[in-house]
């Protein structure tokens, strides 16, 4: 076995690991709100919301993982110093806002990582405008459509049950939110896993392992759904406690309409290959039904934290693959084409 194929090995390993960070990072996402409204422990909501991760490979095609894949930047670029340089910036910047509870996007920051790392190699010439525009595009619209939406069930809904007794509405909603939460952390799945396994493919396509024409072998599809499920279920309680309890308070009804709407960005995003933040999508969808009830509900102060994040997630995941990458040629990894 030679040293060549130990390294994809090894990098394969770290694009796994990766995807459990964004499981772990992401998990608040899928679980804040059905842990805030009391309907599930926190311990029971994150073994819920890690199966239908897992099952996600069951029902979306792997269009993102394409996007990922051979949108962002040139695949006849990529060598192992590149992968790694995007690996490192994702993976330092996610472990960065987790430990202040801020609930970035993975996604954006391994396109960012793919950037600054494809960049430094051969420069802005190689970058896909189309699909990083269109990416760039939903950093907005997806948390505005997730707000929208969210805001939009909850007065559609408050008002077709508007002669329903209170207890009655809570009641039904303690138990809808366990189909609305499936559906989430199953569009979660379905998007966010797909980007680790558009790193591992173009790997592998650029040593030539999978031949002369891009696809995703099932046996990554796997791989990755089962790290980013065993993320999951590692949870990650800073941002839970952000997203669920300090962003605004929600009730089951509440819960269930912005995960419903999540849910409905996320399985429209993933349907057409665009990389979307199951961060921004929930995020959006909470502060709008939290501004349905209440506009003074919302704590805005928390709210502009995370936008920040999401402004720098891209620059920031670049700037450190760039760094990672330009280390990595000086200790000889990777090929000059």
């Amino acid at each position: 076995m030679d040293s060549a194929f130990l390294l994809i090995v090894a990098i394969v390993g770290v694009a796994l690991i990766f995807d459990f960070i964004n499981g772990f990072h992401d998990a608040a996402n899928s679980i804040a709100t059905i842990v805030s409204t009391r309907v599930l422990t926190p311990r029971w909501a994150v073994i819920w919301a890690a199966f239908f991760n897992f099952i996600a490979f069951l029902v979306f095609d792997v269009h993102v993982a394409g996007t990922i894949g051979k949108g962002i930047i040139d695949p006849r670029i990529v060598d192992p110093a590149v992968i790694m340089g995007a690996l490192s910036g994702a993976i330092v910047w996610n472990l960065i806002t987790w430990w202040y509870g801020l609930p970035s996007s993975s996604s954006h920051a391994l396109v960012g990582g793919l950037i600054g790392a494809g960049v430094t190699k051969s420069g802005a010439g190689i970058l896909g405008w189309p699909k990083i525009s269109q990416t760039g595009i939903f950093i907005v619209v997806s948390p505005l459509l997730g707000m929208l939406l969210g805001g939009l069930f909850l007065v559609l809904i408050a008002w077709l049950l508007r002669r329903k007794t209170p207890g009655k509405v809570d009641h039904w909603f303690r138990r809808l939110q366990f189909v609305s939460a499936s559906l989430f952390s199953l569009g979660h799945g379905g998007n966010d896993a797909q980007k680790t396994m558009g790193i591992i493919a173009v790997l592998l396509f650029s040593q030539g392992y999978l031949g002369d024409k891009f696809h995703v072998p099932l046996w990554i599809v796997l791989v990755c759904h089962v790290a980013m499920g065993l993320g999951t279920l590692a949870g990650g309680w800073r941002i839970v406690k952000t997203m669920g309890m300090r962003l605004t308070k929600l009730k089951p009804f509440g819960g269930f309409c912005a995960e419903t709407a999540g849910a409905t960005m996320l399985f429209f995003a993933t349907r057409f290959g665009i990389p979307v933040s199951t961060t921004h999508t929930i995020t959006g969808a909470i502060v709008g039904v939290g501004a349905v009830n209440k506009a003074g509900s919302v704590r805005w102060g928390v709210a502009g934290r995370i936008v920040w994040a999401w402004v720098l997630t891209i620059p920031a995941s670049a700037a450190i693959a760039a760094l990672t990458y330009g280390v990595l040629r000086l200790l000889g990894m990777g090929a000059g084409r």
